[in-house]
């Protein structure tokens, strides 16, 4: 007599696994609580909530506007997000692990409102291209709110640079004294670094505004839809051109975090200026008292902490463009999960650049130079030599020769323990004849600096000038 067979075990009926995901009913037993916590997106990806009902209600009236659903499903959606938005702005909205993410959180919110027409808010899109709009309409206000607060920025610049347009420090190359400039010049440059800064964000944009939404999972959809409607009523510029790159591409996220890279280096160069400056050896700044902190064992300690770490918080920033490049730089197409992992650093990006302009542009309009040790400074490392060498070019002597006498005249003003122009001008004649006394007009800080007056230099009225221009441009007094 044969032996009985052993019964399998029972298969998990689909609706057993239906009430935690989407798909639950393709498989026969439950996701690893483990596994759960592992994919769960929920916790940093709920900011994007109020964009993805912002999408949804779109997707929605453009469903009812195609005849895919009837206008009353609409109209219980549109009811059901109200309730959902509400929720959410109160703090009372619940939050599933279960449901893994901002969007299947808020799908089975509004199913449980308003029922079977929630069920069909999901026809003739997927999660693929849903996270996808929801990330560039998030990624679009940031760029927004990171313009404005740049633009705070360089108001505080364009502030200090007129009010010392004409304070004379000493120009650095090789962190030696190189020649006189401006306190207001010196500030502009920064200026600068930000409207370039500002245009690299706008181009950005341009590209970040573009609709997903449409693409489905990779191929499109069946449906009749009208993707051209939802990019209007979302004030997108137009849509992907093609399925697959529309749920791929993160080039945007990437370009972004470039960008807020290096404006978070320009931050972190002034940061570091600051931190020279504000020190005892050159003494060129006071940081107001709300932006410094104490030592917890040396009661004299004034620390410049904030620049201190606007200069480390530029390596989190890089380190997020590091992040998403390695992500997507082995991905085949179209979408893979790996790409659950771009929002984090985007986030954190976006969230430290806002952070640090903000607490620079406060910072910056508080800054106090002190202009006798900047003038100090300016006379200790022969800052107008280069004017002197200019000063025998025009007197007809060739620039290389000119060099060489001006070098000689360091070493004696050196050896005696005196700018040149502390030399006498009998003895400034022993090294050129063509020297007379007019020569101190050039080797005086004003002189030098006044004498550099050219789009670009740091005469003081050019300064003025460069600040009226930055002005004009933003429509600004």
């Amino acid at each position: 007599m044969a032996p009985p067979r052993s019964k399998r075990p029972p298969r998990a009926r689909p609706a057993a696994r239906a009430a935690s995901a989407p798909w639950s009913a393709r498989f026969a037993e439950p996701v690893s609580v483990l596994v759960k916590r592992f994919t769960a997106s929920v916790a940093f990806d709920r900011r994007l909530a109020q964009v993805d009902i912002e999408a949804s209600l779109a997707h929605a009236r453009m469903l009812a506007a195609c005849r895919v659903i009837p206008r009353q499903d609409l109209a219980d959606i549109e009811r059901g997000m109200a309730d959902i938005r509400a929720e959410i702005a109160a703090g009372s909205f619940a939050w599933s692990l279960e449901a893994e993410d901002v969007h299947t959180n808020i799908e089975r919110r509004l199913i449980a409102l308003v029922g079977e027409a929630g069920k069909r808010l999901h026809t003739a899109r997927s999660r693929n291209d849903q996270v996808a709009t929801d990330v560039r309409l998030w990624l679009r206000a940031e760029i927004d709110e990171v313009d404005a607060r740049l633009a705070a920025l360089q108001d505080a610049l364009l502030g200090q640079a007129e009010r010392h347009a004409a304070l004379v420090m000493p120009g650095f190359t090789h962190l030696q004294v190189a020649q006189p400039v401006t306190f207001g010049h010196h500030l502009m440059a920064y200026h600068e670094m930000l409207e370039r800064d500002r245009a690299r964000f706008a181009g950005c944009r341009t590209r970040v505004n573009r609709l997903p939404l449409g693409a489905a999972a990779l191929a499109g959809t069946t449906f009749p839809i009208d993707r051209e409607r939802v990019a209007r009523e979302l004030g997108f510029d137009g849509v992907c051109a093609n399925s697959i790159d529309a749920v791929s591409d993160r080039d945007f996220a990437i370009e972004f975090c470039a960008h807020a890279a290096l404006a978070m280096m320009h931050l972190s160069r002034l940061a570091e200026e600051l931190v020279l400056w504000m020190s005892p050896r050159y003494g060129f700044v006071r940081l107001p008292d709300r932006f410094c902190t104490g030592s917890s064992i040396m009661p004299q300690k004034k620390n410049p902490d904030v620049p201190e770490l606007v200069r480390g918080k530029s390596a989190r920033v890089t380190g997020s463009l590091v992040a998403l490049l390695t992500l997507m730089k082995a991905q085949p197409l179209a979408y893979n999960k790996d790409n659950q992992e771009d929002k984090e650093p985007l986030f954190d990006a976006a969230d430290t650049l806002k952070d640090s302009l903000a607490v620079f542009a406060e910072l910056v309009a508080g800054l106090e130079p002190v202009p006798e040790a900047m003038r100090a400074a300016a006379l200790e490392g022969f800052a107008t030599a280069t004017d002197l060498a200019d000063y025998l070019v025009r007197k007809g002597v060739p620039f290389r020769d000119a060099h060489a006498i001006v070098a000689r005249a360091v070493r004696e003003a050196e050896g005696v323990g005196c700018d040149l122009s502390g030399l006498p001008l009998a003895v400034l004649k022993r090294f050129s004849p063509a020297i007379g006394d007019d020569v101190f007009d050039s080797l005086s800080l004003e002189g030098s600096v006044a004498a550099r007056d050219h789009v670009g230099g740091t005469a003081p009225r050019r300064v003025k000038a460069a600040v009226a221009r930055a002005r004009a441009r933003r429509g600004k007094p």
